[in-house]
């Protein structure tokens, strides 16, 4: 669920009001956007995705970050639940770099904005190189993965437990399995 404010504001102003705050927001087309937590589901999930990706990425090239800023157009600042981008960024930093992978956690009530607004965001970044949206209501994930001729017009679509992602920029597979342990879905 999001929360949209009728206060106009640019990036920079943003990102030092949001540093003050205890909610979690995001800079939409200039307008301020909070930005709710998700059920146990979204938390087990958002943890295990991190998790499976920590133990397989280079650390020393590659850094993990829940819920990090990403830079998505003239007047939007997303916090995706998971960003991929270069290690060794200052510990003050608060915008992504160059982010490879960006992957959301999907209830059904952000599917629209998942699957359209912030794919449509996301994969205009030249650094990424792949985007994943993780449903949590079953087991099923969305993924765009960046080729030599670009994104494909719409993401391959996985829901078989015993499957795995390939992410190529990481040079990793990511299998189901350990996306959705400890996950009741019903």
């Amino acid at each position: 669920m999001t929360v949209q404010t009728p206060v106009p504001m640019d990036k920079a102003t943003f990102l030092g009001w949001v540093e003050c705050q205890e909610e979690n927001y995001e800079l939409v087309r200039g307008r301020v956007v909070m930005m709710t937590g998700g059920p146990r589901g979204h938390s087990q999930i958002l943890f295990n995705l991190a998790t499976a990706l920590d133990t397989r990425i280079d650390l020393d090239t590659w850094a993990v970050l829940p819920e990090f800023g990403v830079d998505v157009g003239p007047a939007t600042i997303r916090f995706p639940d998971i960003v991929v981008d270069p290690a060794g960024g200052t510990m003050t930093d608060r915008i992504a770099t160059a982010p490879v992978l960006i992957a959301e956690v999907m209830s059904p009530s952000s599917a629209r904005i998942d699957l359209g607004d912030k794919a449509a965001e996301y994969l205009r970044l030249p650094s990424l190189g792949t985007y994943l949206v993780v449903a949590s209501d079953e087991i099923k994930l969305w993924v765009w993965t960046r080729t030599a001729t670009g994104f494909s017009s719409g993401p391959v679509v996985l829901g078989d437990i015993a499957a795995s992602v390939e992410v190529p920029v990481l040079g990793i597979a990511l299998p189901l399995a350990e996306i959705y342990p400890r996950v009741q879905l019903e």
